[in-house]
């Protein structure tokens, strides 16, 4: 699948402000700073399409792109930063558990994780809350060309193995760069076989 066609849609502070859409939708979340803005960048190949920075927490809104004029790509706040107080943690937490427990139209979650850290506990906590909750999502290991091949090998085998210990299947994953565009066509064929119903 090509992406010819990428512009944002709409900011929603409550999944009741999310628009009425009927397409497939896609959703990214993952820790502060673990690389979602560049990925969405890299998949849509828009260098400012979702705004980075280097500080962590910046995405703080539901945001909708619309991709192709079919479907939409979603990102989601941050989870697990620190620097947000515990009230406003509680909103973010309640926003994001909203939007991936209701939202019918969500296809899959991808959820990011950093490949260059050890299994982090909330990074498991939240993998385990979305099989609890039967939530049909995928894992996009980020930045792979922060580390060497076999360093990556090793730093993906080892979050595997920790998965195995609770997944009698392991859900789908991808390896990414942003820097580089490894991964992209793998996850945008995953998507186009879901769009096509395969």
């Amino acid at each position: 699948m090509q992406i010819k066609k990428s512009e944002f849609l709409i900011s929603s502070a409550t999944i009741g402000q999310c628009p009425k859409t009927e397409g497939h939708e896609y959703a990214f979340i993952g820790r502060s700073n673990v690389g979602k803005s560049s990925l969405i960048n890299m998949l849509t190949g828009r260098r400012s399409l979702a705004k980075t920075s280097s500080t962590p927490g910046k995405t703080i809104l539901i945001n909708h792109f619309v991709i192709n004029d079919e479907w939409y790509l979603v990102d989601l706040p941050g989870y697990g930063y620190a620097k947000r107080g515990k009230a406003e943690q509680a909103k973010f937490q309640t926003m994001i558990s909203t939007y991936i427990l209701q939202r019918r139209q969500m296809d899959n979650l991808f959820l990011l994780i950093d490949c260059r850290h050890e299994p982090q506990k909330v990074d498991m906590q939240f993998i385990e809350w979305l099989g609890e909750n039967n939530v049909p999502f995928s894992i996009v290991f980020t930045k792979a060309d922060k580390l060497s091949k076999a360093k990556l090998t090793v730093s993906i085998d080892n979050y595997l193995k920790v998965l195995a210990e609770q997944w009698e299947e392991l859900p789908p994953y991808f390896v990414t760069s942003a820097e580089t565009g490894q991964g992209k066509e793998e996850i945008l064929s995953y998507i186009e076989s879901i769009n096509k119903g395969l």
